[in-house]
């Protein structure tokens, strides 16, 4: 591993153009799944006058079920990006294949790589080719250095822009969604410089721990926290029970503005 060191120690953070590294931590907030325009017009509302700048949501849905609701695609993405024009926000949205990559650029601003497909070397590499910022998130039975280097595939292809994500790992343990893994936090900011969030939801999986395990996450050091926000998260068509309304997730704004 010692060569995969080498390379991130060496990483310009050209990210720090739309990533502030300077700022003290940062937060990712949106729905699950991009719904409608309405939808959207609410949260953007909602996080500009808490002054936030980053929104999420998806629009391909890699889920369990065939069954299930997988997004709006290319739709999804045009509302997003309708939002980020007339909001002025930053986006963070997923593809899941290679195919999508060029409509992904028109579009999101930070393109995430999931859990999923942190294995999908063929997407590794074609995000690598480009300078756009790149979201990675571990995968949920990776080790941190194959979390690691599954980022290299991404660095090593030329694209330093990138943001590591811890979102938990499955384990036996069955209290949370997955098992938040805080070392890998500071492993990361320790051997790399590399900037790291952690994703509240699908690590936990439930709402009313949240509070406690944000203000944990930015005790260790990391960059920011992602989160997953609807207007009204009860009717949401995925993930209904990990995503935050409006008013617990400015229980969590009101704290860590504390902690600055």
């Amino acid at each position: 591993m010692e060569n995969n060191m080498l390379v991130f120690k060496n990483c310009f953070k050209t990210i720090n153009e739309l990533f502030d590294l300077q700022s003290n931590f940062h937060i990712i907030a949106g729905p699950c799944s991009i719904e409608s325009l309405e939808q959207m017009e609410q949260t953007a509302q909602f996080l500009v006058k808490n002054g936030l700048k980053f929104i999420r949501g998806g629009a391909f849905k890699p889920r369990t079920s065939p069954y299930e609701f997988q997004g709006l695609g290319l739709e999804g993405l045009k509302i997003i990006d309708f939002i980020r024009k007339k909001y002025k926000l930053l986006t963070v949205s997923e593809i899941l294949d290679p195919r999508d990559l060029d409509v992904a650029l028109e579009y999101i601003d930070i393109i995430q790589i999931g859990s999923r497909n942190m294995h999908n070397y063929a997407l590794l590499k074609e995000v690598g080719k480009t300078n756009h910022p790149i979201l990675l998130k571990r995968g949920m039975m990776a080790t941190v250095k194959e979390f690691l280097s599954a980022a290299e595939y991404i660095v090593l292809n030329g694209n330093t822009n990138l943001i590591l994500c811890e979102r938990g790992i499955r384990t036996f343990e069955d209290s949370t969604r997955n098992t938040l893994d805080i070392s890998c936090i500071a492993i990361v900011k320790q051997e790399t410089s590399l900037p790291i969030i952690a994703d509240l939801s699908h690590s936990l999986g439930r709402t009313d721990i949240a509070l406690s395990i944000a203000k944990a996450i930015k005790s260790i050091g990391a960059d920011g926290i992602m989160v997953e926000l609807h207007p009204n998260s009860k009717k949401a068509q995925s993930d209904s029970k990990q995503q935050m309304n409006f008013k617990e997730f400015e229980k969590i704004l009101a704290t860590l503005s504390v902690l600055q």
